[in-house]
Parts: structure tokens; sequence; C-alpha cells
């Protein structure tokens, strides 16, 4: 049943000209019948560059808003239109007006896990792996982080700037106790910590490696070490051992799982091809701006 279903899947997406994209945390079956599965920044800049008319994002709202965003000629599905984001319902484009009111010639820095309306209202957005060179490239003795904390605090610790921080985080990275992972560390004393900058600061300081979950990628797959502990959503493993298989990955926690990432199933994908729906689309006066400060970061 579940093969038919992607056999179905993938005639569909060729017969309706569409890409499947799935984010690294995804279900292992989403990411199987994936066109590309990456971190949601970089789907959406590589599925800008293909000739796909209809893009169907595996993740969660904001990511397919982003898709919008970029590729606003294209028709942008997401097959369970209330995966959301906790962190990116942390900050409103109201509540962010109101603090830019109070210092307008502080920049804004966002964080791509953002909805448009809050991004629209960005000076320059950034991702988990470029932080520091966005914020490097202000000339701005303040500048304000959104809405990430943790973020904001581990690139604050690695630049000369006074960074101001919104009160926001990933639920599922905060969760991370130093006990889990000195827990982890003992079971697995030769194994490589990399932990995820939306993790707390005393988390980070324990950790051998910090970077975004390509950087995880990259490093596992180039790294001479052969055992890793992961410092992010349990859904990286999935990617981390198909591409290294004969190495081998312990989650820092198996309470690190995001329901929302989880709630896109094979069914919901393929509904989502047979209606092309539901649709996801940026109005343009969210569209214009949020754009400008997506590509003044692609710049860098």
């Amino acid at each position: 049943m579940t093969q038919d279903i992607k056999n179905r899947i993938r005639k569909l997406a060729k017969e309706k000209n569409a890409i499947i994209l799935a984010h690294n945390y995804q279900p292992p079956d989403i990411q199987e019948i994936a066109d590309l599965c990456g971190d949601s920044l970089e789907l959406s800049i590589r599925a800008s560059k293909t000739g796909a008319g209809t893009i169907v994002f595996c993740g969660v709202h904001f990511m397919a808003e982003t898709a919008s965003i970029l590729c606003p000629e294209k028709k942008v599905l997401l097959p369970r239109l209330d995966a959301g984001c906790p962190m990116a319902d942390m900050v409103t484009a109201g509540a962010l007006k109101e603090r830019i009111a109070q210092n307008p010639e502080m920049p804004v820095v966002t964080y791509v896990n953002s909805t448009a309306d809050v991004k629209a209202l960005t000076t320059i957005c950034c991702t988990s792996a470029n932080s520091v060179n966005v914020i490097n490239s202000l000339d701005a003795p303040e500048i304000l982080m959104v809405p990430d904390r943790n973020l904001a605090r581990y690139t604050a610790a690695k630049t000369s700037r006074t960074i101001q921080h919104w009160d926001g985080c990933c639920p599922i990275h905060d969760r991370l106790s130093p006990e889990a992972v000195l827990k982890q560390k003992q079971a697995h004393p030769e194994a490589i910590f990399m932990a995820h900058p939306e993790c707390r600061m005393e988390i980070l300081e324990m950790a051998d490696l910090v970077t975004s979950t390509s950087g995880m990628l990259r490093h596992a797959r180039e790294s001479d070490h052969q055992s890793f502990i992961v410092g992010t959503e349990v859904g990286l493993l999935y990617p981390l051992q198909k591409a290294s298989p004969q190495k081998r990955f312990y989650p820092a926690s198996e309470d690190m799982l995001c329901p929302d990432m989880k709630k896109i199933t094979l069914e919901d994908v393929l509904n989502s091809l047979i209606h092309l729906a539901p649709e996801v689309k940026v109005p343009e006066h969210f569209r214009v701006p949020a754009f400008e400060a997506v590509r003044r970061m692609i710049e860098l």
C-alpha cells in the first residue's frame, strides 16, 4: 500500500510539473519521495531555479511562505496547513512594529524561521548558518534579532556587536538539558557532539561543533570520526545515516521531536497533488519587502 501511494505521488508530480521538497526533519517516508531534501531556505532557493510550476513543500507553514516569497510565479502547496512553528508564532508583526517604533534606527535581523509579515518588517534575514556574517555586515551599534533568543545569544558571543534579542525560542531545541547531553556523552565517549544554535548556551558550550542541519550533514560526511551525538530534532538522524551509512548517530535526547514536522503523511502529499491544494500564497504587500530582506542575505 505504501509503495503504491509513493508510485502515485511520483506519477502525479511528473504529470503536474510539480517538485516535492522535504525538510530534514520530515519523516523518512516523506524524505524518500522528495525531489530535494534540506534546510528550509536552501530548498526554496533551489526550487526557484527549477522549471517546476508547482512546489509541494513538506515542512511547516513559514517554509511554504518563504517558497512563495522567492517563487511568486509558482503555485506553492503545503499538504497540511496546520503544520506550524511555535517559534515563528512567538513574534507577531504588530508586536515587532511596536518594538521598532521604540528605536526606528536599529536594524532588525530576522531568522528565516518566521512568518512573511514579520520578514516584511525586517532589515535583513539570516539563517542559523550565516547569522554572524549577517550581523557583521551591518553598520550599527545595536541590532535587534528576532525571534530566537538562543540564536541571538550564540551570535552575540561570536561578534563584537551589541545584540538585543526577542524572547522567543524553538521549544524542541530549548528543552535539551545538560543532563541529557552528559548522559549520552558518558554512554558514547568516543562520539562528537554536534549542537544546533537554537539550543541554549549551556548546551552549545558542551558541543564539539555548533552548526546548522546542513552543516551537521556535511561535517558527518567529511569527518574522520565514526560516531556522533546529534543535538537537533531527531528527524535529522535519517538523512545523516543515509548519507554516512558506515557511521553511528545518537540523538542527544529522544524528546527532541517536533510534532508539527511529523504531521504530513504520504496521503496528505497525494491529496495535495490531486487537488493542487492547500495553497500558500503571500500577498504582494508582504512579499515584496520580505523578498528584499531575504535577497539582502542571499547577496552576502
